[in-house]
């Protein structure tokens, strides 16, 4: 129970005690710095039932909770707003529950559980910097909500088929030369890539022929032949032919070992992998039954619709006129597929804004079609990344590839770390696993803590400063904090049961409470950023009263004791809120 809902149920018992009233509303606020108190009371929405002055009913609140709570030392009333001022044993007894507990913040697992989809790349290109945004989402939003007591999947759908799989294929089989990953010395999934923008160059050339022939812009496009050939080889992946599914089975083998690669070099995994070449017939079934409950309409030529505009949308095709599903088809088969696999009460989306309006029709479908399920779903929509250098294209090859960026990442934390000079002492593969947990941190950390709804312009030298909202800053004082724990050689887990706290101390303990209500907000909101946030304040507030307060140094034994166990105390914090965001935090730095 948090602050706030302790002096709830205190302001209620006091106002029923003097004036004979049941509230309808209890309303607090934070203290503002420039009054005494740690929590404020505001008493105006009160008068409504009252009938008294602001100053009086604040006067009257106060007097009762000093007097019948412990907890309360004093108060004072500016106005309409009454400051509470909590006993030092309030904040001490709180930090006695919270120091060792390993789970702090964190709520034990319930009956819910949920599926969080992110990734679902493509198998014919390489994970790029739209890519990373959209791991880094999905995963430390499939951690924040386990924390709030989730039982939580992860999963991925590849988009292993389709016209664009088979432009990579074919162009392997005009231009490879029996090329693989193990001969060119190339990532699975680079090879591949290079082949489909092989495929894009030639294909250009050839439009480009068919132009001077005097063909219209669109009959070029439409009868180049390499694109027919592209077309007939999907036409024989569709019915099977062995040595076109071979050369499918084998060129994504070499994409899947890629990915990953990359995925493990980000620090994200999944509990299952759904792909496209098994779910793209599902929800054909669910169509039929859809036709028969009258949720959905045939149209003359055969094509099966829903009309949704009374709901303040359009009409969206489920089924085409010659039987085959859309994309939307599919999501809709899917989705009750993954509900009937893990028995989930609900799914999050992981998918860039672009894809708004999609989410809002299948959504508005699987609830039309009576899945009490589909109120719990969630489009978690992200803005594009950008470089300062400007939009990525991959048909034209120059797209921002992650694990390039990754390597950026690493010999910028290595370049700066340099500069600065402080790894003394540590061996080449110290400094190594060092650079890539510093770039790795400031890298994630410079992506989550924008709300995922804004674009980002990501600067990679900005990124890793070791100053300000960085991750190497709050890795840095975490590095810290073991330097102190490290230094305190002497016994200090023993609890503190009276202590004077002075106000960096109490500060600090106050930030610690904000944690679990954090994550509870972070999870309901679906943001990292939230706990990105709450990270760099903490460090701040700690940063504060390390530069104000002798830690190690003091002469009073219960003083250096309890200022040690609360920098653990905050360490462990910034270490438990770093995971939520999939991010290393080093011992030393």
């Amino acid at each position: 129970m948090n602050v706030q809902d302790i002096l709830s149920a205190q302001v209620n018992e006091a106002v029923k005690n003097i004036f004979d009233v049941d509230l309808e509303t209890v309303e607090f606020q934070p203290t503002r710095k420039d009054f005494e108190g740690d929590i404020t009371l505001v008493t105006f929405p009160m008068l409504r039932q009252i009938k008294t002055s602001p100053v009086k009913l604040g006067e009257a609140i106060g007097q009762y909770l000093v007097e019948n709570n412990k907890d309360i030392s004093k108060f004072n009333v500016v106005q309409g707003f009454l400051n509470i001022v909590l006993a030092d044993q309030f904040y001490l007894d709180f930090f006695g529950s919270m120091k060792d507990n390993t789970s702090f913040g964190k709520t034990p697992e319930g009956e819910q559980s949920i599926m969080v989809e992110y990734s679902s790349p493509n198998t014919n290109k390489p994970l790029h910097l739209g890519h990373v945004r959209n791991n880094l989402l999905g995963y430390s939003v499939a951690e924040i909500l386990k924390a709030s007591g989730k039982k939580v999947y992860k999963t991925q759908i590849i988009n292993d088929r389709g016209i664009h799989i088979c432009k990579s294929m074919l162009a392997w089989q005009r231009f490879g030369n029996d090329e693989t990953p193990e001969t060119s010395g190339l990532k699975g999934d680079k090879l591949v890539g290079n082949y489909y923008v092989k495929f894009d160059k030639a294909y250009k050339e050839e439009v480009s022929y068919l132009l001077a022939q005097g063909k219209t812009e669109e009959e070029a496009k439409a009868e180049a032949p390499i694109l027919k050939d592209a077309q007939e080889m999907l036409r024989k992946w569709e019915a099977g032919d062995k040595e076109v599914v071979e050369l499918w089975k084998t060129m994504n083998q070499w994409v899947y070992n890629g990915f990953e690669e990359t995925y493990q070099k980000l620090g994200v995994d999944f509990d299952k992998n759904y792909y496209e070449s098994d779910t793209y017939l599902l929800g054909k079934n669910v169509v039929a039954e859809g036709l028969e409950k009258e949720v959905f309409y045939r149209k003359d030529d055969g094509s099966v619709w829903i009309d949704l505009t009374a709901d303040g949308l359009d009409e969206k095709i489920v089924l085409r006129s010659d039987g085959t599903a859309v994309y939307m088809t599919q999501d809709i088969g899917t989705a009750i597929q993954r509900v009937k696999d893990f028995h989930i009460n609900g799914m999050v989306y992981t998918v860039g804004n672009e894809q708004d309006y999609h989410f809002k029709v299948l959504f508005l479908i699987l609830k039309k079609l009576g899945y009490d399920w589909a109120d719990n779903l969630y489009h978690l929509s992200y803005g594009m990344v950008d470089l300062p250098t400007g939009k990525m294209k991959s048909r034209e090859g120059t797209v921002v590839d992650a694990d390039d960026l990754i390597d950026e990442m690493n010999a910028t934390a290595r370049k700066i770390s340099e500069e600065l000079g402080k790894l003394d002492g540590y061996s080449a593969a110290e400094k190594d696993e060092l650079y890539h947990i510093i770039g790795l941190g400031a890298l994630k950390y410079y992506i989550l803590k924008v709300d995922p709804r804004k674009r980002i312009l990501f600067n990679p030298e900005e990124s890793v400063d070791f100053q300000g909202n960085t991750g190497p800053f709050i890795q840095y004082t975490y590095a810290r904090i073991q330097s102190i724990l490290r230094k305190a050689e002497f016994d200090y887990s023993q609890p503190i049961l009276a202590y004077n706290l002075n106000d960096k101390e109490k500060e600090l303990i106050k930030q610690l409470q904000l944690y679990p209500e954090t994550i509870l907000l972070a999870a309901e909101n679906h943001s990292p950023a939230l706990i990105a946030n709450y990270t760099y304040e903490l460090v701040k507030v700690f940063n504060s009263f390390y530069q104000n307060v002798t830690i190690l140094g003091t002469e009073d034994e219960t003083e250096k004791k309890f200022r040690v166990q609360l920098s653990k105390a905050v360490g462990d914090v910034i270490k438990s809120s770093f995971e939520l965001l999939g991010i290393q935090v080093p011992e030393r730095m």
